[in-house]
């Protein structure tokens, strides 16, 4: 039988690290997206083991998370370490200072830093005001930070919303039978969940056709949470009603900016369509445990020309059961190293 190795201080600090990284990533959900157009960034200030303050980017995009975690510790911010999800920014606003020089006045002794950021404001200037300053200053990636950024890091490096995908299906990838009933094909622990993905989305899209058939409202039913209903869009080349917005085709997804996130609820061909121009990012799979035989495929024709192109493009990242209803979230491998 193996041994583990045992750890090293240098492997022991790793480790601390990345656990309090991805705290700091866990607290940056709460901001999301009610920080737009900002992103959802989480803060930690650690010391002697102990969390002395914390924060997460408030409604609206102020005050920042790092300037919540540093008023919180108080005095007790100097010589700790601070953890936030991404790089301090570094240039100044009307709304105010940079986070860099918060810092730097708080006189940490270290800074952590998730994932580097590619607004060119900052963009490296962050670290360097800080170790400037004489202040350690240690970019180690962590996946946590990058997917806690996702919509940031989407919309500053693609000019783009991060894309899910959500389907409500039975086990043979229906979401209606053949006459058009789909009401309602998952229970209500999973149509709770896709409630709070709206919370959490900027903007949502349906298809013309789904909204000339059910006319949904695509709010959030959460108690409490029904501010946080995103704004609704829907695929055509019309015009849109009254309380909505038009896209003409998902390969432009311009118009939805600054939202960072975009949430696609159907149908067939509007899942189509965005799978097809290889917009969607991330896959909400809902499976109910019940087979409808015959019914509406929940996505339609996308132009695949082989099997083989269809596999390894998508990656498992979490499955857990909602009630009797399975779901499986799946996220897009990127073509080439990133």
């Amino acid at each position: 039988m193996r041994t583990a190795r045992p750890l090293t201080q240098a492997n022991k600090a790793s480790s601390q690290d990345r656990r309090w990284l991805q705290a700091a990533a866990s607290l940056a959900m709460r901001g999301r997206p009610l920080s737009r157009p900002n992103p959802a960034v989480g803060a930690i200030a650690v010391k002697d083991g102990r969390v002395i303050g914390r924060g997460w980017t408030a409604e609206g995009g102020r005050p920042h998370a790092e300037a919540v975690a540093i008023a919180e510790a108080g005095e007790a911010v100097r010589g700790s370490t601070v953890y936030v999800t991404l790089e301090p920014c570094a240039h100044e606003s009307r709304r105010g200072p940079a986070c860099a020089s918060l810092l730097v006045e708080a006189r940490p002794a270290r800074v952590v830093i998730g994932c580097g950021d590619p607004d060119p404001r900052t963009n490296g200037r962050g670290i360097a005001l800080l170790r400037e300053a004489g202040i350690t200053a240690d970019h180690i990636p962590c996946a946590a930070s990058r997917q806690s950024l996702a919509g940031f890091l989407s919309r500053e490096t693609r000019g783009r919303p991060h894309v899910t995908l959500k389907l409500a299906l039975s086990l043979d990838g229906c979401i209606a039978t053949a006459a058009g009933e789909s009401q309602w094909i998952t229970g209500p622990e999973a149509r709770a969940h896709t409630h709070m993905l709206r919370a959490m989305s900027d903007a949502i899209l349906v298809g013309g056709g789904t909204l000339r058939a059910d006319n949904p409202r695509l709010d959030v039913r959460l108690p409490g949470l029904a501010h946080c209903s995103p704004a609704r869009w829907v695929l055509t080349r019309g015009d849109a009603p009254e309380g909505w917005n038009a896209l003409a085709h998902p390969a432009d997804l311009s118009p939805l900016l600054p939202s960072q996130y975009l949430l696609v609820e159907g149908g067939a061909q509007t899942a189509a369509a965005f799978l097809a121009a290889d917009m969607v990012d991330r896959l909400a799979i809902y499976r109910a445990p019940i087979v409808i035989g015959g019914g509406k495929p929940g996505v339609a024709d996308i132009g695949l020309a082989s099997l083989a192109a269809a596999h390894g493009r998508w990656r498992i990242a979490e499955r857990r059961m909602l009630g009797k209803d399975e779901l499986c979230v799946y996220e897009r491998r990127p073509c080439s190293p990133e």
